[in-house]
C-alpha cells in the first residue's frame, strides 16, 4: 500500500533520472535504468501487495552502479567482496539522499537503506524480498548473457553459481521461479534442473 502516491512517484522519478545517466547501454537503454524497471516489473508480478519500502528498495538496488567500477578495487576475491560491500553502502546512501529530496521521513529512508544494503537477509522480510526479486531478475534476464561471457567456466562452477543463487532465495521465490511465471533461459535449463534437484 502506497501511503502518498505523489511522493512515491517523485522518488521513482528521481531514481530513474539518476539511472538514466548510465553511459552503458542494454537493449538501447541506459543499463541501470532498464535494470531498475525490470526489478519493479518483477516485484509487481511476484509480490503485488509488497510494501512501499520494498518497492522503493528494488527500484534503487543498483542505483548509479557504474560510478563504483569493479576496477576500483583489487582484482582478487577479497577485492571483489570489498567492492560488493562498498556498493551496498553506496546504493543505500544514494537512494536515501534521493528519497529525502522526494520528501520521505528518516524512518522510511532507514528501512529502504537496510534492504538495499542487504542487511538481515534471512531475518528482515524487506531485505529477503529484495534478494528474491534480484535473483528472479538475474535468472530471467541476465544469467544467459553472464554464462556466454564466461566460456571458461566448467559445469561444476555453473552448478555452484546456480545453487548459491537458489539458496539465497526464499521457498516462495523458488516456487515462483519454477511456476512458469518467469522465463527460464532455455539453453541453461538442464544445468538449472541439475543444480536444484
Amino acid at each position: 500500500m502506497i501511503e502518498n502516491q505523489e511522493r512515491f512517484s517523485r522518488a521513482l522519478a528521481l531514481f530513474d533520472a539518476a539511472n538514466a545517466e548510465d553511459p552503458n547501454l542494454d537493449e538501447g537503454q541506459p543499463k541501470e535504468l532498464l535494470y531498475g524497471r525490470r526489478m519493479s516489473d518483477m516485484i509487481a508480478r511476484f509480490a503485488p501487495e509488497a510494501s512501499e519500502v520494498a518497492q522503493l528498495a528494488v527500484r534503487a538496488q543498483h542505483i548509479q552502479r557504474w560510478k563504483v567500477p569493479r576496477s576500483s578495487y583489487p582484482m582478487n576475491k577479497d577485492g571483489y567482496h570489498a567492492w560488493r560491500t562498498g556498493l551496498y553502502t553506496f546504493h543505500a546512501d544514494t537512494a536515501g539522499e534521493l528519497m529525502r529530496q522526494a520528501g520521505y521521513d528518516d524512518a522510511t529512508i532507514e528501512r529502504v537503506k537496510k534492504a538495499v544494503s542487504k542487511r538481515g537477509i534471512k531475518s528482515n522480510p524487506e531485505t529477503q524480498l529484495l534478494e528474491d526479486i534480484a535473483d528472479l531478475v538475474f535468472i530471467e534476464h541476465y544469467i544467459l548473457a553472464f554464462a556466454q561471457s564466461k566460456p571458461d567456466y566448467d559445469e561444476a562452477k555453473w552448478l555452484d553459481i546456480i545453487r548459491k543463487t537458489w539458496q539465497k532465495m526464499s521457498k516462495t521465490a523458488q516456487a515462483f521461479a519454477l511456476s512458469g511465471k518467469i522465463k527460464l533461459p532455455e539453453p541453461l535449463l538442464p544445468l538449472i534442473t541439475k543444480a536444484i534437484s
